[in-house]
């Protein structure tokens, strides 16, 4: 049944059951809302930009540098992106006659950005239910160790994998460009941890009952019951995976190896009139990041949920 607001007897509604009065807009209000919209117009400028490039012509970009729409609008980037356009029509178009090889580089970033998370989250796994349920000596120090790491900005990390990728004669491969980060990051670790540690010892407990060794209630028991943090971690694995550009850039060096990110450069080689293929370069950015804008909208929600979940701030 519909809840009706009390009456008093000539019909009047009482005082409690009025509705309450809008807040007003104080000073302060004001200014966090103004501060929140400019904040979020700065920061979908470059993607409006990048937009705007993409869909315009090389010859008639330069004549209205200011305009947020496109110029002479043309889909001569995203063909030149995918191989349909023959290097003579790409000249003519403005661009600079590069060719860019899309299915190799998509190839080998799926095949990087899945190596990388798929063996990560199962060692960081392993790792954080170390952590979080074997007791052995010294648990909590080599886990504040782990969290230290975190401190370390990853630059500092390069040349010491760079030498140790070299030494393994794994320069200009697939594998070289997983190996730094494949096995498992302190991230992971802490943000699986944090959800292992909420599982009922109970259930492991009935489970050894039933003669499970650990190695197996990690598989049956604590990964089942984790599906969620599991897939939100592989979410965010995977993105990064897709988005890193520097150690990718420092170890291929031949198409065979080179990822989609690195592959955008192919797009500023001098064109003989315009200079550097901006149409070229900006469509092959938005294709390059779709699949993870829509692979991020689709579990933004989820992944937020986790994130806070843990405590991270």
């Amino acid at each position: 049944m519909q809840a009706t607001r009390p009456e008093d007897l000539s019909g009047k509604v009482t005082p409690d059951a009025a509705p309450r009065p809008k807040k007003r807009p104080t000073p302060g209000r004001v200014v966090a809302w103004a501060a929140l919209i400019l904040f979020t117009v700065i920061t979908l400028f470059p993607f409006v930009w990048m937009l705007r490039t993409a869909f315009s012509s090389n010859d008639a970009l330069y004549t209205d540098p200011t305009s947020f729409l496109p110029v002479g609008f043309s889909w001569g980037g995203f063909e030149r992106v995918f191989g349909l356009q023959s290097t003579e029509e790409a000249i003519a178009q403005g661009g600079s006659g590069a060719q860019l090889n899309f299915w190799l580089y998509l190839r080998n970033s799926v095949i990087v950005a899945t190596g990388i998370t798929v063996c990560q989250v199962l060692f960081s796994g392993m790792a954080a239910y170390a952590f979080s349920r074997l007791h052995w000596r010294g648990r909590n120090l080599v886990f504040s160790i782990f969290l230290l790491s975190l401190m370390v900005p990853a630059i500092f990390t390069f040349l010491p994998n760079f030498l140790l990728i070299k030494e393994l004669g794994l320069i200009d491969t697939l594998l070289g460009i997983m190996l730094p980060t494949m096995f498992m990051t302190p991230f992971a670790i802490f943000f699986l941890r944090q959800f292992f540690m909420t599982v009922p010892v109970e259930i492991e407990e009935a489970a050894y009952l039933d003669g499970v060794s650990k190695a197996r209630a990690f598989f049956t028991v604590i990964l089942p019951m984790n599906t969620g943090p599991i897939a939100t971690i592989s979410i965010l694995t995977y993105i990064n995976a897709w988005n890193d550009y520097m150690w990718p850039l420092m170890v291929s060096y031949t198409d065979s190896s080179r990822v989609l990110n690195v592959a955008l450069g192919t797009f500023r080689a001098q064109a003989p009139q315009t200079g550097p293929d901006w149409v070229g370069l900006m469509a092959a950015t938005i294709v390059a990041a779709l699949p993870m804008l829509l692979l991020f909208s689709v579990f933004a929600r989820r992944i937020v949920a986790s994130i806070a979940f843990t405590g991270i701030k």
